[in-house]
């Protein structure tokens, strides 16, 4: 049986266990990542959290709708066990009808039903060594990483401050939430779930970037770089060296994008693979 439980009501323990364990594991879907990111979020509980599926949620007008949240790629349906397609689609149909309007986005490990559109994800596998890894590099790739070893270029950790700031001053970037991802920066540096790199030239900082860290996923969140940063390939030389770091591991290198057509160009260039993933989205009224 599929409860609505609201976040105030939540088992926290059994909740985050089952997202701790679920086959779909995603750091986006514990409750202290969804506290920081969601405006307000209940949760579809199936049993006794056998499975779980969080649903983020808004108000605006007095009207409730279903939102995925920023810095929140993909969420969905979370198990310990495998679960049926019907199951899924159960937790699909017992979203309240108090939502207007829904909008969300599934695991990449969730089944694609009808109405759902197709996003696109991309992800390394670190299992290889970086010699291997390097090969699979478009040629432009490579140049890129030589330009930045050229430059006498060097990975350090940082704090997230000024990455924030390079972001402010150098990127026009909609949806940017700076006090989010202060908030976000505090959780997982404090636990020990992510870290925050710099590129540098000498003592001058070209920009780096916040990782999360999650069962085996490295989660490239958020990053920023100033004009010379890309001059000088910064960005390449800061993800060659987060995959040399962790090469002939079990851990995935997660892009976290691509679904625009420059940052997919990107990502794939470094040999990664395609992670689809889904959205359903629809509204009951012409409200928005």
């Amino acid at each position: 049986m599929i409860e609505y439980i609201t976040r105030k009501q939540l088992d926290v323990k059994k909740y985050d266990a089952c997202i701790e364990n679920a086959l779909q594991s995603r750091i986006y879907a514990f409750s202290w990542y969804l506290d920081i990111v969601a405006d307000n979020w209940d949760v579809l509980v199936l049993d006794d959290y056998k499975a779980v599926m969080p649903i983020p949620w808004r108000k605006k007008y007095f009207i409730k709708y279903i939102s995925q949240p920023y810095y929140c790629q993909q969420l969905g349906v979370f198990s310990q066990k495998s679960i049926s397609k019907e199951i899924q689609e159960n937790f699909m149909i017992k979203i309240p009808a108090k939502f207007v309007k829904v909008s969300l986005n599934f695991n990449s490990d969730n089944f694609f039903v009808s109405d759902m559109e197709r996003k696109k994800n991309y992800i390394l596998s670190l299992k290889n060594s970086y010699e291997i890894l390097f090969k699979s590099f478009s040629k432009g790739r490579k140049h890129a990483i030589k330009v930045g070893v050229r430059n006498d270029l060097f990975v350090a950790k940082t704090t997230l401050l000024p990455l924030v700031n390079i972001k402010k001053k150098f990127y026009n970037y909609e949806g940017f939430s700076e006090e989010k991802l202060q908030l976000i920066n505090k959780e997982v540096l404090e636990n020990d779930k992510g870290f925050v790199l710099g590129v540098f030239n000498k003592e001058e900082l070209l920009g780096g970037g916040l990782f999360l860290v999650s069962n085996n996923r490295i989660v490239y969140l958020f990053s920023a770089f100033n004009d010379e940063g890309r001059k000088q390939q910064a960005a390449s030389f800061l993800i060659k060296s987060i995959i040399e770091k962790n090469e002939k591991s079990d851990f995935i290198l997660d892009f976290e994008g691509g679904n625009l057509s420059n940052t997919a160009k990107f990502f794939k260039s470094f040999g990664s693979e395609i992670e689809e993933y889904h959205q359903i989205s629809y509204s009951k009224y012409l409200l928005f």
